[in-house]
């Protein structure tokens, strides 16, 4: 495996994300997300195709950017801007419309893209776990977790360990809300 096209697609997602934070306590680098997601598919899910880790980098780029699905597709390639597509809700739509899309979809997706599903799912609970919105309540909380569940469950059986992870991380999730 050549790591250059995984840093081309760092260094693309981080100028892309360079102004952006998250919504969290410590408003952290937007680009610690997609690095995060990576990372879990590398670490947690044995992942180590080159165009899912990409994806992964910038599963966010046309959601929350400028970037075009062109743009991804002239310096990625088509298969990589395929799976970005995937993951890409239409930020024309109602909150609550792309939210029951994105359980819908997420069955019907590739097993590309419900793998980066999944792990953007770890991601965001861990991340609500640990430092989470200063403005989220403890319901709000709740109905992220139980969303993200829905969203998952049409993603099972495309790996294994991401499903062992995500199992463990919502458990641990409900663990803390219970508490």
């Amino acid at each position: 495996m050549s790591y250059a096209p995984l840093l081309k697609a760092i260094s693309f997602a981080a100028d892309k994300h360079r102004n952006q934070k998250r919504k969290d306590q410590e408003a952290s680098p937007y680009i610690n997300h997609p690095i995060a997601v990576a990372t879990v598919l590398a670490d947690e899910g044995n992942v180590y195709d080159d165009s899912i880790l990409m994806a992964a980098i910038l599963h966010d780029t046309v959601e929350d950017t400028e970037t075009t699905f062109e743009e991804l597709e002239s310096v990625f390639g088509v298969d990589v801007a395929g799976i970005v597509r995937e993951l890409t809700d239409d930020k024309s739509l109602p909150k609550a419309v792309r939210k029951e899309l994105q359980i819908e979809h997420a069955a019907h997706a590739s097993p590309h893209a419900q793998q980066v599903k999944i792990a953007d799912k770890i991601c965001n609970i861990r991340d609500i776990l640990q430092s989470p919105p200063h403005d989220w309540s403890a319901e709000r909380k709740r109905e992220y977790l139980e969303w993200a569940t829905k969203v998952v469950t049409g993603c099972r059986g495309v790996n294994p360990g991401l499903d062992t992870v995500y199992d463990k991380t919502i458990a641990e999730g409900i663990r803390i809300m219970e508490a």
